[in-house]
């Protein structure tokens, strides 16, 4: 779909990833962020893949391969504005701009950063970086695009798009400007199925370790879903899925599973067996789950795991 809509670079996190993206992509140019490791060169080179050199560690070995291959091979130079995460910092840089004999061997195809407040869009940290990133830039003087935005940083205005901007979370309809209303459409759902419907009454108790406890006749609705699938544990007893737009609460704990939810409001017919209950969808989004859980929409997404039937709807479908 994003190579269809014209999008030509694609960023993956782990080369494994790119040479998977390779085969369906043969002509795009598929960057590596971990970029790359003793004995991966090989494989980077052989797949096309292009690695986002972190360190002068991997600026070496890059630049050791494509002597041996006698090769000019193109590279990513990534730039720490401000992370202290990946990344080359100002005495590298400067090291660098000294010394350009160092890439030898090597084509910079872009220089990136990375931001780390950029969800704040008033957080002082925002400015610094971009003013960091245009110094150190300056400083190398490559003919080479220049990328800093992710998801939200691109919502800080054109200062900070450069020549090429990385949307990934935004993508998947994750709240990218998190203190005002989401911009993006949803993309994902995920519905769990009902086997089995029970009667409960006090003083029942459902779930490991007892934690709920029930006040007075009603029903549960056992779902196949669990923290197997990437539902998280503290979603217990603080949860909510959804019976044809009708909430309904997780009661008990998460099992690796099975989840259990209070249908004793909903007539049976709406909550009975092979039903579908929603726990991502229009009444609940990503972000929605994820605050009930204690942590963001991104690891909401990310952990979704293999055992869902998945249907992809759209033009590419």
């Amino acid at each position: 779909m994003l190579a269809a809509a014209g999008c030509r670079t694609f960023f993956v996190a782990t080369i494994d990833e790119g040479i998977a993206m390779r085969k369906v992509l043969p002509e795009a140019a598929i960057a590596v962020l971990g970029g790359p490791l003793p004995g991966a060169c090989a494989d980077l080179a052989g797949h096309g893949l292009i690695p986002v050199l972190n360190s002068p560690e991997q600026i070496g070995l890059w630049a050791g391969y494509a002597a041996a291959a006698e090769r000019r091979l193109d590279g990513i130079l990534h730039l720490d504005t401000g992370m202290s995460r990946l990344g080359l910092d100002a005495s590298q840089v400067e090291r660098l701009a000294a010394d350009p004999s160092l890439l030898a061997g090597i084509k910079p195809v872009v220089v990136m950063s990375h931001m780390a407040c950029a969800d704040e869009a008033d957080h002082p940290k925002n400015p610094h970086q971009l003013e960091t990133f245009a110094a150190l830039t300056g400083r190398l003087d490559l003919k080479a695009r220049r990328s800093l935005g992710a998801s939200s940083t691109i919502f800080l205005g054109t200062p900070y798009h450069f020549d090429l901007v990385r949307p990934g979370a935004a993508l998947y309809g994750l709240n990218p400007t998190p203190d005002r209303p989401n911009p993006m459409a949803r993309v994902v759902g995920l519905k769990a199925r009902i086997l089995q419907v029970r009667d409960v009454d006090t003083p029942m108790t459902v779930g490991y370790g007892a934690t709920h406890q029930f006040a007075r006749k009603g029903r549960v609705a056992v779902a196949a879903l669990g923290y197997a699938d990437g539902v998280f544990r503290s979603l217990g007893n603080r949860g909510f899925g959804f019976i044809e737009g009708e909430r309904v609460p997780v009661v008990g704990r998460i099992s690796m599973d099975l989840t259990t939810f209070d249908v004793s409001a909903l007539p049976p017919e709406q909550a009975r067996p092979g039903a579908l209950i929603e726990v991502l969808g229009e009444h609940q989004s990503a972000d929605d789950w994820a605050a009930r859980g204690g942590t963001i929409g991104y690891e909401v997404l990310t952990a979704l795991g293999a055992r869902y039937h998945r249907t992809y709807v759209g033009e590419a479908a």
